[in-house]
């Protein structure tokens, strides 16, 4: 597939207002490794090969399983994943679906039984956060395959 344009490139002012949303999500205090599992689920979801790549690559440079990275499209069927782990993948596909039907509210209450008021606004931009990666990676056709994980 042939990238249509270089979003970073032909406006870089808009990427770094965005990266700003990227910056504070990195920084809130959630774990980097479940970060990494709801921005691999969302893109999957969304069907962008760049963060797919991108973000398997980043979440197996953290130490995550190949076994779990197989099983994400699937993890409700799997024994791989912690309760909050699920909590946190099933808010992420309900909000990364919002268009589709509303967020259940048992959803928040399960999730509330893992993660403080704060978390859970904070676990919410991060899912806010990769679909509008994935929106403009996607949208443009950026190529995966040549992201490698910071050292």
């Amino acid at each position: 597939m042939k990238e249509l344009l270089n979003y970073a490139k032909a406006s870089p002012e808009a990427v770094a207002a965005f990266r700003g949303v990227e910056t504070y999500v990195r920084q809130c205090g959630l774990d980097h490794t479940l970060l990494e599992l709801i921005k691999t689920r969302a893109s999957q979801i969304n069907g962008c090969a760049f963060c797919i790549d991108m973000h398997t690559k980043d979440a197996r440079a953290r130490g995550e399983t190949e076994q779990r990275l197989y099983a994400l499209a699937a993890w409700a069927e799997t024994p791989f994943f912690s309760e909050r782990e699920r909590a946190a993948l099933a808010w992420t596909e309900a909000v990364t679906r919002i268009a589709q039907a509303p967020v259940p509210e048992r959803l928040y209450e399960e999730l509330r039984r893992h993660f403080s008021e704060k978390e859970v606004v904070d676990l919410t931009m991060a899912v806010v956060a990769i679909n509008g990666w994935n929106r403009l990676a996607a949208t443009f056709r950026t190529p995966p395959g040549n992201y490698q994980p910071r050292k």
